[in-house]
C-alpha cells in the first residue's frame, strides 16, 4: 500500500472535495433510522462504526493486515446491502482496492468486492427489497464505479510511480553521461597532454645541456619544442570544441534509454553519424530532439516513436513521429519548449513543421547539410 495518511490519500487521487464524502458518512444511519425495528437499528449503527474503524485501519497497516480489514469490510457492505439497502460502502471499498499496488492482491480484492457487491444488489432485487428498489438510477451508478474506479485508480497509481521511476532514470542517466564526460576529459587530457609535456620536458633540459657545447643543436632541440607546443595546443583546442557541442550519435543513446524507461517502443531509421554536419548545427538538433523527446514522455501518452533521419544535398531532415494523443492547435509553437526549439534552429538557419491530430504528432526538423571537400581536393 501508498505509505500515506488515508485522508490525504482521499483528497490527492479523487479530485473531489472532501466534504463530498461528508455525504457518505451520514448516509447509511439515513438509511438505518428509517428501519422501524430497534434491534436492526442498533446492529446497523455497530456495523456502520466497524466500516469505518476497518477502513481507517486498513489504510494504516501493512501485509496481510490489509486483506484481513478489507475482508471486513467486504462482509459489512454485503449486510447493509441485504439489509437496509445501502450499497454505497461499495464505494469506500472501489476506492480503496485500487490504491493496492500488489498486482495479485488488486484483482483477488476487485474480484472478490465485484462478484459480492454484484451478488447482493441482485439478492435485493430478486427479495424485492424496497429501498434498493426505489433508489435503482444510483444502485446502477454504484455498480459502474464499482467495475471503474479500482482499475482507473489502480492505473494512475502506476502510472505516477512510473513517472517517478522514469525521473529518478532521467537524473541517474544524467549523472552517469556527466561522470563518463569527467573520465573522458580525463583521458584525453592525459594522451593529448602528458606525452608531449613530458616531451616538451626532457627537450627542454637536454637544449639546456646542449646550450654552451653545440649551440646548433641546441637551436634544434628549441625548435622541436616550439613545434611540439604549437602541436598540443591545437590538439587542447580541438578537444575543447568537441566537448562544447553533443554528437547525435551520442544524444541517440540516451533518447534510446529514455523510451526504455518510459516503455515506449523506438525505432530508429538513418545513419547518426552527420559526417556532413557542422558541430554547432549538430548540437542544436541534439538539444531539439530532447525537448522533444521529454515532450513525448511527458504529454502524449504514447506507446511507440520512430525517429527518421534523411540527408539531402542541402538539408538534414530529421522527422519524429509518435503515436499519442496529439496536440490542441493553439498550444502548437505557443509552449516555450517549442518556441525554444524554433529560435535556436533560426539561429543556425533550419526550421521545423509539427502536423498534430488525434493519432499522434509529427515533428519534422530541417537543417544546413555543408557537404564538405575531400582534403585531397581541398589541399590542391
Amino acid at each position: 500500500m501508498q505509505k500515506q495518511k488515508w485522508y490525504h490519500i482521499l483528497q490527492k487521487n479523487t479530485g473531489l472535495s472532501p466534504y463530498v464524502w461528508v455525504v457518505f458518512y451520514i448516509l447509511p444511519f439515513y438509511f438505518i433510522f428509517r428501519s422501524s425495528s430497534t434491534h436492526e437499528a442498533v446492529i446497523g449503527i455497530i456495523m456502520i462504526i466497524l466500516f469505518f474503524i476497518c477502513y481507517v485501519f486498513s489504510f494504516l497497516s501493512k501485509g496481510w493486515l490489509i486483506y484481513f480489514w478489507t475482508s471486513v469490510q467486504i462482509i459489512i457492505s454485503v449486510a447493509m446491502t441485504l439489509m437496509f439497502g445501502y450499497v454505497y460502502f461499495s464505494l469506500f471499498l472501489a476506492f480503496f482496492i485500487g490504491n493496492i499496488e500488489n498486482k495479485i492482491g488488486f484483482v483477488t480484492l476487485y474480484t472478490v468486492h465485484l462478484i459480492s457487491t454484484t451478488l447482493s444488489v441482485n439478492i435485493g432485487f430478486f427479495t424485492k427489497n424496497a429501498q434498493l428498489i426505489g433508489q435503482l438510477p444510483f444502485v446502477l451508478v454504484s455498480m459502474i464505479a464499482v467495475i471503474l474506479l479500482p482499475v482507473t485508480t489502480y492505473n494512475w497509481n502506476k502510472r505516477e510511480k512510473l513517472q517517478g521511476e522514469l525521473e529518478h532514470a532521467n537524473k541517474r542517466i544524467s549523472e552517469l553521461v556527466k561522470l563518463e564526460e569527467r573520465q573522458r576529459i580525463a583521458r584525453d587530457l592525459h594522451d593529448t597532454l602528458g606525452q608531449k609535456l613530458s616531451l616538451i620536458g626532457l627537450k627542454s633540459d637536454l637544449a639546456n645541456k646542449l646550450i654552451n657545447k653545440n649551440p646548433a643543436l641546441a637551436r634544434t632541440e628549441l625548435e622541436e619544442i616550439r613545434q611540439t607546443a604549437r602541436i598540443a595546443l591545437k590538439e587542447v583546442r580541438e578537444m575543447v570544441t568537441q566537448m562544447r557541442g553533443t554528437r547525435l550519435e551520442d544524444e541517440m543513446f540516451r533518447i534510446k534509454q529514455i523510451f526504455k524507461a518510459a516503455d515506449i517502443e523506438f525505432v530508429l531509421e538513418g545513419d547518426t553519424n552527420l559526417t556532413n554536419t557542422s558541430l554547432m548545427t549538430e548540437n542544436v538538433l541534439c538539444m531539439c530532439l530532447k525537448e522533444a523527446v521529454n515532450n513525448i514522455v511527458k504529454h502524449s501518452n504514447a506507446t511507440a516513436c520512430s525517429i527518421v533521419i534523411e540527408p539531402t544535398r542541402t538539408d538534414l531532415v530529421v522527422s519524429v513521429t509518435d503515436n499519442g494523443i496529439g496536440m490542441a492547435e493553439e498550444l502548437v509553437y505557443r509552449g516555450n519548449g517549442l518556441r525554444g526549439m524554433k529560435e535556436r534552429l533560426e539561429f543556425v538557419n533550419g526550421s521545423m513543421e509539427i502536423q498534430s491530430s488525434m493519432s499522434g504528432t509529427q515533428l519534422v526538423i530541417r537543417v544546413p547539410n555543408v557537404f564538405k571537400q575531400p582534403e585531397q581536393e581541398a589541399g590542391g
